[in-house]
Parts: structure tokens; sequence; C-alpha cells
């Protein structure tokens, strides 16, 4: 029986619900007036004049500021339970009168106290309704608190997981880079050897030790440059240069380096003059043309291209190879930090050579961008400095 009373007033509490608010409110006052009206008609009946209309009528009011938003249906049920009360309970019977002794007194009374009840019941509700509203509140805030400790929590290991590395990486690098340059300078010994270059066959093989000795010293430094510009243990000593310079320097490199591989450069009619640290820039260049040389498969139309765009100083590094990947290329445009996984061929450096480049020209505030070519193919490496105004 109670659970199918339980029932009955949430199916009707959800139906009222769903009922505009003004009429909603109308319908729970009239139906608590109509409830006292008909408790009193039946009271009055058993107990002649002496009822107790007035409490049923007080009780009625509790109830419709309970169910009701605000109190003043509250007051208009105790103005019409006190005229009803006056009219059809008290003597003389359904007409309003004030003149009999108490009468007044009576109304008054029931007003006031009406009118008492139904402003602490508010007052309550009121009350309450703020008080889950702070608790909701506390809730929210407890548990952004507790988001923001998961994600200070996963920022203090990441970083600390990045220091390990980096460590790790600089103690590594140091180590291989003795070693790497004793194997390198041996190689060049021997290829000076008369005895070696006699032979093709050993003659291609130190060779072979030659430049994969280069290239992983190349990359070892790279991995060095890596660590201290992040760790910020690399200060930048910039210094007034001009680019044209650097880049010749980058470019008579890779030549000695790569020396059947042509590479065409491009010179603008501007003087580009500014600041930089002319050995990091270097290194940028350099890693961008073996880039191209090693993974674009283009070996005969690779160019370095120099020019000024507005404020910045644009060196751009361009072949007619394979073009890049989609993921190399997304990773670059949206400005994130190059992964060596996203590299088609990271075992060859690819991934830490450009991570360099975008480390050391974040580091001199400049840009830095690739894509592919879509008229002529291949791909596009380039990347911007800021340019000093000298003109007074």
């Amino acid at each position: 029986m109670r659970i199918k009373f339980q029932n009955y007033y949430l199916q009707l509490t959800q139906t009222m619900h769903l009922l505009p608010k003004i009429p909603r409110n109308l319908i729970v006052t009239f139906l608590f007036l109509c409830g006292a009206y008909l408790s009193s008609r039946i009271l009055i009946g058993h107990t002649g004049a002496e009822n107790n209309s007035a409490l049923v009528f007080v009780l009625a009011v509790i109830f419709i500021s309970l169910l009701t938003d605000g109190f003043r249906y509250g007051i208009i049920a105790s103005l019409i339970g006190a005229f009803c009360i006056n009219y059809f309970f008290m003597y003389p019977y359904d007409q309003f009168s004030l003149n009999y002794a108490g009468y007044p007194v009576a109304m008054l009374s029931m007003l006031i106290i009406s009118s008492i009840v139904c402003a602490l019941t508010s007052l309550v509700k009121q009350q309450v309704t703020e008080a889950r509203k702070r608790e909701q509140k506390t809730r929210e805030l407890y548990a952004l608190n507790e988001k923001l400790n998961e994600e200070k929590n996963a920022i203090q290991i990441a970083a600390a997981r990045e220091t390990i590395r980096s460590n790790i990486l600089r103690a590594v690098s140091h180590d291989l880079r003795t070693p790497l340059t004793t194997i390198s300078g041996a190689a060049s010994v021997l290829l000076a050897s008369s005895e070696i270059a006699s032979s093709e066959k050993n003659l291609s093989l130190v060779q072979d030790i030659k430049h994969d000795a280069d290239d992983l010293i190349v990359m070892v430094e790279n991995l060095l440059s890596i660590t201290k510009i992040r760790d910020g243990t690399m200060p930048l000593n910039k210094q007034e240069e001009l680019l044209e310079e650097v880049a010749g320097d980058a470019l008579m490199n890779v030549r000695h380096r790569y020396p059947n591989v042509a590479i065409e450069m491009d010179l603008s009619d501007d003087i580009l003059f500014l600041p930089m640290e002319p050995m990091l820039i270097k290194q940028v260049i350099i890693n961008l043309l073996e880039n191209a040389i090693r993974h674009s498969g283009d070996l005969e139309h690779i160019s370095l291209h120099l020019f000024r765009q507005d404020h910045w100083a644009v060196v751009e590094v361009r072949d007619r190879g394979k073009g890049l990947s989609l993921e190399v290329s997304r990773a670059i445009q949206a400005g994130r930090q190059f992964e060596r996984d996203t590299s088609g061929d990271s075992t060859r450096g690819m991934g830490i050579g450009l991570a360099v480049c975008q480390s050391i020209i974040k580091a001199h505030n400049g840009f830095f961008a690739a894509g592919n070519d879509p008229e002529k193919g291949g791909a596009v490496f380039r990347f911007g400095l800021p340019m000093e105004d000298l003109e007074l």
C-alpha cells in the first residue's frame, strides 16, 4: 500500500512539474483550499459550532507555501481561508460578519498566524535551495580541484620524464661524441693511405665508415642542441650577421660532404642583415639541406632561396622529390614539437634534425613551416627570422 502511494505521488509530482509555473501554483492552491473546505465541512457536521476549521486552513496554508514558488500564494490562501472560515464555519453561517464579539480578533489572528507560517516556510525553502546550490557548487569545486591535481601530477610526471630523458640523451651524446670523432679521424687517415686506395673494395668500405661516422656525429650534435635549447642551458649569443654569409658557409659545408649533389642558391636583392646566433642558424640550414639530400630522392633540383618578406628574413629549401608525409606536414603546420616517430626514416635522423630546427628557430622568435609544392612536387621547408628596421 505504501509503495503504491509513493508511486502515485511520484507520478503526480512529475505530471505537475510538466505544467508551467503559474498554472501549477494556482492548481496546488486551489486543491488544498478545497481540501481544507471539505475537511472543515466534515468536522462541523460532527462537532457542531465547535470546530477546528481555522487549524485546518492554517495547515492548508503551510502545504501551499511548501509546494508553491514564493510566498504570495500562501498569503492569498490565508486571505481566502480567513474569508471561508467567517462565511461558512462561523455564526451566522453562509454570510460574512464581523459584528460579533471576538470575530475581528479571530480573523486578524488567523491572518497574522497564516502569514507568519507562510513567511517562515518560504524562508526554510529558500535556505534549502541555497544549501543545495552551495552543495552543488562545493561538489563542482571539489571535482575541479581533483582534476587540477591530476593535471598537476601529470605535468610534474611529464616534466620529470623529460628531465630524465634529456639527461640520458646528454650523457649518451657526450659518451658517443669522442669515439665517433676517433672513428671518423681514423677513417680519414685510412683514406689517405695508398694501401686502401689501391683496393676498390677496401676504399668503398672505409668511405662508408667515414660517411656513417660523420652522420652519427651530426646526429649527436643535434641531440645535444635539442637538450640544451629545451633546458634553457644554451643561451643565444645573438649578433648582427649577414644571412647570406651564414647560408653560404652552410652550403659550402654540405657541398664538401656531398660533392656529387648540385644545390642551387638564389639570393635576394635585399641585404639580409639581422641579429642571430650564426652557428645555430647555420646548423638549421645544414639540417634542411641534408634532409633534402637524404630523404627526398632528388639530387638534381635542390635549391636554397633567401629573400625578405615584410619584416622577416626567410630561408627556403626546396626539392622535387617524394614530398612530405601527411603526418609530418600536419605536425609542423600545427606548430607541434616534431617527434621522431612521425618521420618516415627516423633511423637516419630526419626527426632529430627537424626537431633541432624547430627548437632553434623558436628560440630566435621566428617561424618554421613545411609543406609540399602542388605544382612542381617535392617538399618545401621555410623558416623566417625577425628583422630589425635599421633605417633611421
